[in-house]
């Protein structure tokens, strides 16, 4: 997916604004496995994925966490880094090669106060990001493990055919022998 195409879902941009907000992003591309943000860093960039798929967890003494996954045309952000300025919570960790675009966060607060259209995109890519997490939240909190695999066969179906079984139980909440229960239960 091509930056413009990420950048006009996210909200669409006069063209003089879009293309004063592509002169401050690039393209990088990192190997599979590379840890992309580290928890308790503050994380100066947001990433547009461009190509590739990533997990967002959070570790305790015991294992990783998975709760979000992202792939083409989603965006990668420390909301807590983004906002505040201080270490975010989240690791992230690529599951593919990935192509993705960097958009250093200090430049787009400078663009948001030289282009009001600049600024709105930012607002709207804000709002878009807290609906994504209080989809997170609900689904955690009042769905079954089975509800949320079934909302993967449905939202997400080439996210099972490209990430870990593991990672998707643990994304779940759940042991990988039980994941495998409900997907016989399925089939």
């Amino acid at each position: 997916m091509d930056i413009d195409q990420i950048l006009d879902r996210i909200y669409a941009l006069p063209e003089a604004s879009k293309a004063s907000l592509k002169k401050h992003i690039t393209e990088v591309s990192h190997p599979k496995y590379f840890c992309l943000m580290e928890s308790d860093k503050i994380i100066p960039y947001i990433y547009f994925i461009r190509k590739g798929i990533v997990r967002a967890y959070a570790s305790t003494a015991d294992n990783d966490i998975t709760f979000w996954f992202g792939s083409e045309g989603e965006t990668i952000v420390s909301m807590k880094s983004y906002v505040e300025n201080k270490p975010g919570y989240e690791s992230i960790e690529l599951l593919e090669d990935c192509d993705l675009y960097i958009l250093e966060t200090e430049s787009l607060r400078k663009l948001f106060n030289e282009d009001i259209h600049i600024a709105n995109w930012g607002r709207k890519f804000a709002e878009r990001e807290l609906v994504k997490t209080e989809e997170l939240i609900i689904s955690r909190q009042f769905k079954t493990s089975l509800e949320r695999y079934k909302d993967l066969m449905i939202n997400k179906t080439d996210l099972l055919k490209r990430v870990q079984l593991g990672h998707i139980a643990s994304y779940l909440g759940i042991t990988q022998v039980s994941l495998s229960r409900i997907r016989a239960e399925i089939k």
